[in-house]
């Protein structure tokens, strides 16, 4: 799944230790769409180098792309449901969709049509 929208908090990062005596690292952020409706969205990065990379190129009030993952884990008779970020990149600016609008629609210049 794909949303776009800006990041309004990034939480702190989150660390433990498996049962396995594996340690981790999760962070969660929040993401505002321009939706009337569902717009707000909470997504985890679980693992130290994904929680890493997010941090260094991502920053509250940036507009960014999301694809992610819906998952339910049971625990107990209970269900969490949690959305697992495993993309986030800049999203396109208008003024970068406007140059990719006008470059579909003009033909490229022929070398031999140019008046020098």
């Amino acid at each position: 799944m794909e949303v776009t929208g800006k990041i309004t908090k990034v939480l702190d990062v989150q660390k433990g230790t498996s049962k396995e005596g594996k340690e981790w690292q999760k962070l969660i952020f929040t993401l505002e769409t321009t939706e009337q409706y569902n717009n707000l969205y909470a997504f985890e990065i679980f693992g130290a180098e994904k929680v890493e990379t997010f941090n260094k190129f991502n920053k509250v009030g940036d507009d960014v792309k999301v694809d992610f993952n819906v998952s339910t884990n049971e625990w107990q008779g209970k269900y969490f449901t949690s959305l697992q970020a495993w993309k986030v990149f800049k999203a396109e600016s208008n003024l970068e969709k406007a140059v990719a609008i006008i470059d579909s629609v003009m033909p490229p210049a022929d070398e031999e049509d140019l008046p020098f």
